[in-house]
């Protein structure tokens, strides 16, 4: 047992393997990577959350209990991703994978997201077992698990390397909980980074098909994080090609009409 788990976690404690991702420009490439993921698939998932704080009565609380969920999506990441690295070697969990990531995807763009938001009862005249407040620190812990799986599936078909995976996952918690409000506003500005996230979902299923031995074809990590920022120069030409016609229409029917 003290074996396995060896093998599933040990990979967090080499500090060779720390280094080796510090001191990689490519390793950083593939983190910003997720991290602009997770910030952009996350953006719902943070109006959620944050809507649980609500119900409680002030501010304070609300502060605090995001702050321990915080804490307790980052055990949960570390836990998962190291079962997550043992299980992405079978290659059916591979195709399974893969499969799950297309159906996001697919879902996405054949039906309308809709965020479903409930505030927690308070004055229902029953006895609770836990407090309030601690019922909502439970309530985003978990959320935080519903929502992590996406991530940490899509990060372990960019890099097998659970120390990348863990900096990125991490680093994008903190990003999607601290500037939620400005991610949201930038993708109602430019409504077209949504629906490029989700293309990048279903590529990433595609590398992680391509990997299963059948077939073993490696896309390389930073080639992958090129994809990444050649799609968002792409994302961010069209919107202003759409935005600059937008503002053309109307002047071309003035036009027309004198």
């Amino acid at each position: 047992m003290l074996h396995f788990l060896g093998e599933l976690y040990g990979p967090f404690f080499s500090e060779q393997n720390w280094a080796d991702v510090i001191t990689s420009g490519s390793d950083w490439l593939i983190i910003l990577s997720l991290v602009l993921i997770e910030c952009l698939l996350s953006v719902d998932n943070a109006v959620v959350l944050a809507a649980q704080t609500q119900s409680l009565p002030t501010k304070k609380q609300q502060e605090e209990s995001l702050f321990y969920g915080l804490w307790g999506a980052y055990i949960f990441r570390f836990l998962i991703i190291g079962i997550g690295t043992y299980l992405i070697h079978f290659w059916e969990i591979k195709v399974l994978g893969a499969l799950y990531l297309v159906y996001l995807s697919v879902r996405f763009f054949t039906k309308s997201k809709v965020v479903h938001t409930r505030k927690l009862k308070t004055d229902d005249g029953k006895h609770h077992i836990l407090s309030q407040f601690w019922s909502v620190v439970l309530q985003i812990e978990f959320m935080d698990i519903v929502f992590s799986i996406d991530s940490v599936l899509a990060s372990l078909a960019i890099s097998s390397n659970p120390v990348i995976v863990l900096i990125g996952g991490l680093i994008g918690i903190l990003c999607m909980r601290g500037v939620a409000e400005v991610i949201m506003k930038l993708m109602r500005r430019i409504p077209e980074l949504e629906p490029m996230a989700y293309i990048l979902i279903l590529i990433i299923a595609i590398k992680l098909f391509l990997s299963i031995p059948a077939i073993d074809i490696e896309i390389p990590a930073a080639a992958f994080g090129g994809i990444v920022i050649g799609a968002i120069v792409l994302t961010l030409i069209i919107h202003w090609v759409r935005v600059k016609r937008g503002k053309d229409q109307p002047t071309n029917q003035n036009q027309n009409k004198n």
